[in-house]
């Protein structure tokens, strides 16, 4: 396998970074040292000669300060942000837990907050062993003043975002705009950048060593497998894909014919197998992380039609963004790794992650089924055949749910003629008249 990482996979890693707190604090730690000692190079110009004379004592307070405040503000920062992540988990779905617990202001205010307390503690120290000359002390004392400045504003930005993180609004934005960069990052290679899937023989099957979900390929280490041995690689799981024991993550093939232990293990060590889905490469867990905030907002404890209805239209959205691809430049065109096939995925399966939950649960609550109904025939509208055909028969499915959960004739009918484009088992014309007892006999079965 290749031992330069291919910028794909470089950015695999740096997200995965971004989702640990512990990054950012460490980072800003190391800053922090290194300004605090950095104000001693003064002493050593001229500067000594043409800036003011401070006295140690005023720098020392101001440090002393700052370093008893720092460590408050950093452990109430903490306290709020977990905080917001239970809320988010409790109020929408612990599947959004790493888009919120990866907020960057939060995860900012807090490596200035701890970078803060760790400056003016080495700092403090230097002065009080008379490590600075006057020079160094103004530098000291200009560095703390915007230290102070610095950590005055991120507190004012960071109380109106923590006041929002944690918010079914708030997790909901976070997670459509994941969905949004996996879809339109999915649309500039709809192949991972290989090719599509042209073998009629795919070659031997090479088959996941342990339970997980495929987070992540390496078609560029498929690809160099697959030169180095004339052989060409067929992928059979996508990211997203639950992987266990006997389920295939690709065939593999070569000129000669010869597959060996180690082949079949380089190429399983492209796969990045993991507990959980990912947003990065996989579109279809955010939809389904969507859905799953609409059913819990639509079951009896939460009973929040508002939000499902809110999910409808970000669905609608996200739905509109796949069907209108930014123009391909002649370099999109030609794939990358033309050795590693790759199958697209299916607009129909993504529309089943997307309304099957919203048209099941909903189902009883007419005005979230008139919302889904003329949702699924916008998406008719705009989109291409494919997309035509999936909205259409996710529209026949909602409106059978609803013939069997309403209750009430006019309610049904109402839902039947907003799903009038999509389905000619019921119509509007058909239901007038109709007792309760009618529409219950008339229900599909």
């Amino acid at each position: 396998m290749p031992s330069i990482i291919s910028t794909d996979q470089l950015r695999f890693y740096i997200n995965r970074l971004r989702e640990r707190l512990w990054v950012k604090p460490l980072v800003a730690c190391l800053l922090s040292i290194a300004a605090a000692l950095a104000a001693k190079l003064a002493d050593g110009t001229e500067l000594g000669l043409i800036l003011p004379t401070i006295k140690p004592e005023p720098v020392e307070t101001i440090l002393s300060i700052m370093a008893a405040s720092m460590l408050v503000i950093a452990t109430f920062a903490v306290t709020s942000m977990v905080s917001a992540y239970a809320s988010a988990s409790s109020t929408a779905t612990p599947r959004s837990f790493s888009l919120v617990i990866g907020d960057d202001r939060s995860q900012n205010a807090l490596s200035t907050f701890i970078g803060a307390f760790i400056y003016s503690i080495v700092a403090l120290t230097a002065m009080k062993n008379g490590y600075f000359e006057a020079a160094g002390r103004f530098t000291l004392f200009i560095l703390t003043a915007i230290v102070f400045g610095v950590v005055i504003i991120t507190f004012v930005r960071w109380v109106d975002s923590i006041a929002r993180l944690g918010r079914i609004g708030t997790t909901i934005a976070k997670v459509e705009h994941a969905t949004a960069q996996a879809l339109m990052l999915r649309q500039k290679a709809p192949t991972l950048d290989g090719i599509p899937v042209v073998s009629q023989v795919h070659g031997w099957a090479v088959f996941a060593s342990h339970v997980g979900y495929v987070q992540h390929i390496d078609i560029a280490a498929l690809e160099t497998w697959a030169r180095k041995n004339e052989g060409r690689v067929v992928i059979a799981a996508l990211p997203g894909t639950f992987a266990a024991p006997g389920r295939e993550l690709a065939y593999i093939s070569t000129c000669s014919g010869e597959i060996t232990e180690n082949d079949k293990q380089q190429v399983i060590q492209s796969f990045q197998i993991g507990n959980n889905r990912l947003f990065d490469d996989d579109p279809r867990f955010g939809l389904v992380v969507l859905s799953e905030i609409a059913c819990r907002a639509l079951s009896p404890a939460v009973n929040d039609p508002g939000t499902a209805i809110n999910i409808i239209g970000t669905l609608v959205r996200l739905f509109v963004l796949w069907n209108n691809p930014p123009p391909k430049t002649e370099d999109e065109h030609a794939p990358k790794y033309s050795r590693v096939e790759v199958p697209e995925i299916s607009i129909h399966d993504m529309f089943d992650d997307a309304f099957t939950g919203i048209a099941r649960d909903g189902a009883g609550t007419v005005e979230v089924m008139i919302r889904l109904q003329k949702a699924l025939q916008s998406l008719v509208l705009i989109g291409d055949a494919s997309m035509q055909e999936a909205a259409k028969h996710h529209a026949r499915l909602a409106l059978k749910r609803a013939q069997l959960a309403l209750n009430l004739a006019e309610d049904l009918a109402t839902v039947c003629n907003a799903a009038a484009f999509a389905s000619t088992d019921v119509s509007p014309g058909n239901l007038q008249g109709l007792s309760g007892e009618g529409v219950q006999n008339h229900r599909a079965p």
